[in-house]
């Protein structure tokens, strides 16, 4: 049987970077809304 894998292997960090990313996207966003740099019609 072959042991499971450490969570700090290179899947799991991927995963946690991804989050991250998807994370800044929405708060840069939400912010160039907020300041008017992005039209609210854009935004559903």
């Amino acid at each position: 049987m072959s042991e499971p894998e450490p969570p700090t292997s290179r899947e799991s960090r991927t995963a946690f970077n991804e989050d991250w990313a998807a994370t800044i996207l929405g708060l840069v966003l939400l912010v160039l809304v907020l300041t008017g740099v992005i039209p609210t019609g854009l935004v559903p």
